[in-house]
């Protein structure tokens, strides 16, 4: 059986996308690689605001953000940890071997700024992870007043995942100092998991050219150097950029401002569903994301038994809630390709469902 996706990712992809996967195979190394990786370079650099490349990276969004870890940090890291993906980074710095700072939030609270200022105030840092939308908690910091902060600190590297809210709201890295932008395929690009998108500033880039220990598969020097030859450092998934060629255009063709508005429109319209509900929004007032909602399960709802219903009767799924959050929280959407309608008709089916669904006991 098949049903459409509403969480917060993998989500929907077109079948415009898919198709484009299917395209006959070149050799990564032949002339028409060249040709598809130097095409698409114009419009990533417009799409991330800079005027550095854009490398392309088979893997998750996670192999490249292990990787700056690894490219950057001399001294020690601080990862601002506000959510199970921010937190999960710290883990990842340490076991990396590396000197990690804790800052924690509690979920749901935005990382503040003066908070970051403290830190790094002490010296200890040469490096900094933040994750600008916090998935699991539907939470989106406040990018430029954070890297506001950082930029008065020019020994400290920025790395920053953008993995859920590239594309569905502008994040401008040269205008606001990002030495290291991460994102990934599955969420807001609507394509499929397995393909990472990062610009990496020349400061970081000359940062990576003297840290040892730095690897091979995510070195950013082999990525620029093998950028400059139209290439990536090792064989690519070809059928995930075609689907990115694919991607580029659709977004060419609504409009950048035009996707931001939307996706800001579609967020809203969920929202306002769910509040005449009854259900309050997870996160801090003010800080909701713009490409997913993560709601309070404030009416005390089986979430399980509702998803069960949505995916059976209605051929669609939302997310129950992550980590600790899971029967607590449950999060819808909106990012990629979806319309007034489809947000539309997703809400009509889960207010049938919701109809349906028994409370849990108190």
């Amino acid at each position: 059986m098949s049903y459409k996706l509403f969480i917060p990712g993998p989500i929907a992809v077109s079948e415009k996308t898919l198709r484009a996967m299917s395209q006959p195979m070149i050799g990564h190394r032949s002339t028409d690689f060249v040709a598809l990786y130097q095409s698409i370079q114009p419009e990533l650099q417009a799409l991330f605001y800079t005027k550095d490349p854009v490398y392309l990276s088979t893997s998750s969004a996670w192999g490249v953000m292990e990787g700056a870890v690894r490219n950057v940090t001399r001294k020690k890291v601080l990862n601002c940890m506000n959510g199970a993906f921010s937190d999960k980074w710290n883990d990842v710095a340490q076991r990396c071997g590396f000197a990690a700072g804790a800052l924690k939030f509690d979920w749901g609270q935005p990382v503040d700024p003066e908070a970051v200022r403290r830190e790094l105030a002490t010296g200890a840092y040469d490096a900094i992870t933040l994750i600008h939308n916090e998935t699991s908690c539907g939470c989106m910091s406040d990018l430029p007043a954070l890297m506001a902060v950082i930029r008065q600190f020019p020994d400290v590297i920025s790395i920053v995942d953008t993995v859920s809210s590239f594309s569905g709201v502008p994040i401008k890295k040269d205008e606001l100092g990002i030495d290291v932008l991460i994102t990934g395929s599955q969420k807001a690009l609507a394509m499929p998991p397995g393909l990472a998108l990062f610009s990496v500033s020349k400061r970081a880039l000359d940062r990576a050219a003297s840290q040892p220990g730095r690897g091979y598969y995510f070195d950013f020097v082999e990525f620029q150097t093998n950028h400059e030859k139209g290439m990536t450092p090792s064989t690519p998934s070809i059928a995930h950029i075609y689907a990115l060629k694919s991607k580029l255009e659709d977004i060419k063709a609504e409009g950048v401002e035009n996707r931001y508005a939307r996706h800001a429109r579609l967020n809203k319209m969920v929202r306002d569903h769910m509040a005449a509900k009854g259900f309050k929004l997870f996160p801090k007032e003010g800080y909701g994301s713009v490409t997913l909602n993560c709601f309070a399960n404030t009416l005390n709802i089986d979430l399980a038994a509702l998803n069960k219903t949505l995916k059976s009767k209605h051929h669609l799924v939302i997310d129950g809630g992550y980590g600790k959050l899971k029967g607590k929280t449950f999060r819808i959407s909106n990012m990629g390709d979806e319309t007034d309608e489809t947000i539309a008709a997703m809400l009509k089916s889960f207010d049938a469902a919701f109809a349906e669904t028994p409370k849990l006991a108190s």
